[in-house]
């Protein structure tokens, strides 16, 4: 067995069966290959997950725009067809009002006729007093004229 220097290692104990004898540096400088190997396949992984997750990102994309497409699309015949409502109601409401503005004049003039009949009431009844006091003066005049006649007549 032959080591060369302080820093030697023995790879294989035996000289007769081709043992390589490496130096620290040598040895230092293959672990950095081995873990920079390690370092770049574990990259490499991680860089292959990452584009099958930017390809599904990308198909979600254009799913959502051709789904948010449609959506406008059907928003916007919405918000026709509601102006078409709004444009029909509006017209059906100006024919209604003359018929609401003949309710409230129909209103109006009932209101005044039942004022009217309240004052014309008032007034029979005013009258009918009035009538009532005459009458029984009248009776009691025609009384006392037929008493006064029947006196005299009786003298």
């Amino acid at each position: 067995m032959r080591v060369s220097g302080e820093n030697a290692i023995l790879l294989v104990s035996n000289e007769a069966q081709g043992g390589v004898v490496m130096t620290g540096g040598q040895v230092a400088g293959l672990i950095a290959a081995i873990a920079f190997l390690i370092l770049v396949l574990f990259i490499g992984m991680f860089l292959v997950k990452m584009n099958k997750t930017l390809g599904e990102v990308n198909r979600s994309m254009k799913s959502m725009t051709s789904d948010i497409d449609v959506i406008s699309h059907q928003a916007e015949d919405i918000m026709a067809n509601a102006n078409e409502l709004l444009t029909d109601v509006n017209k059906k409401v100006a024919t209604i009002d003359p018929v609401f503005q003949a309710a409230a004049d129909l209103g109006e003039s009932v209101s005044d006729l039942n004022t009217a009949t309240r004052n014309l009431t008032d007034r029979v009844g005013v009258t009918a007093k009035k009538t009532a006091k005459t009458s029984m003066a009248a009776r009691v005049s025609k009384t006392a004229f037929d008493l006064y006649r029947n006196r005299k007549n009786k003298n």
